[in-house]
């Protein structure tokens, strides 16, 4: 652990800080990081472009702690344990090299925004229970490797912003009609040709609301309303024209567009980040 850093964790100690910014300052091991774990009143750390690659199970020892950032590390694996950390509101484990969340992720009491943008992850990759997590608000999952969004997707009833652009998603839930607090849906560079007719119960496109939809391969008459307006969109998916069209669209049993180049991309970033 380098001087500045120990210096850092000292001073958060002897002032009983409540904010500790230990970004990029080449952290590998947080186990070499002593006293961090004893600092009971920290409720804000920041560990950002570092080169972390473990996350400690002590790491829930920090019981105050309600915001964790891990952004730009090296990180494969997080601590089953992760979801006791009972005042956790804002986690941020982006651009990472996460394959899959822990068994019992969604047990987080007050977890209200989960970033995990720029990893590995599929829809295989979520544990049984992650929609329980009834008390998100945001949910970024954008730049991974989802090809659908499960319909347990519902279940999130409080949420009220939903990034999944560049992935692989070749359908949308029906589910998502169910999320009356949606206010912002990003859904660019993907591989959708159409959306589900219950997407039209919710507003995305009034107020202090937004709709991304850009970089898909649209069916002509969607493709048609976009470059209307994305009100038009709407109007047209509410439709009983398109719901019939959307019906035989499902039986025909359509094959999926082509994948798209995500991977070559996320391979790109990894070779910039380097090996430890």
């Amino acid at each position: 652990m380098s001087k500045s850093v120990k210096k850092q964790v000292e001073e958060a100690r002897e002032h009983n800080s409540p904010d500790l910014d230990l970004s990029d300052r080449g952290i590998s091991k947080l186990v070499d990081t002593p006293g961090l774990f004893s600092l009971k009143n920290l409720s804000r750390l920041t560990l950002s472009h570092n080169k972390i690659d473990v996350v400690p199970p002590n790491i829930i020892e920090l019981t105050s702690l309600e915001t964790l950032n891990l952004f730009n590390n090296y990180i494969e694996e997080l601590p089953t344990n992760l979801s006791s950390m009972q005042n956790l509101k804002y986690l941020n484990i982006g651009m990472n090299r996460l394959y899959a969340l822990p068994r019992g992720f969604g047990s987080f009491p007050k977890l209200e925004v989960l970033d995990a943008t720029y990893n590995n992850l599929t829809e295989n990759s979520l544990p049984g229970n992650f929609f329980l997590l009834e008390t998100l608000r945001a949910l970024y999952l954008s730049d991974n490797d989802f090809e659908v969004i499960p319909e347990d997707v519902g279940q999130l009833t409080k949420l009220e912003v939903l990034a999944v652009r560049d992935n692989e998603l070749i359908g949308l839930p029906k589910a998502i009609g169910d999320l009356q607090k949606l206010k912002e849906l990003h859904i660019q560079g993907n591989r959708l040709t159409v959306l589900p007719p219950e997407l039209g119960k919710l507003d995305l496109y009034s107020g202090h609301t937004a709709f991304k939809a850009e970089n898909n391969p649209w069916v002509p008459p969607i493709a048609d309303q976009f470059q209307v307006g994305v009100s038009h969109v709407f109007d047209y998916i509410r439709s009983d024209t398109y719901k019939y069209l959307y019906g035989r669209h499902v039986e025909a049993g359509a094959a999926p567009h082509p994948k798209t180049n995500n991977r070559a991309k996320k391979i790109s970033r990894r070779e910039v980040w380097g090996k430890k």
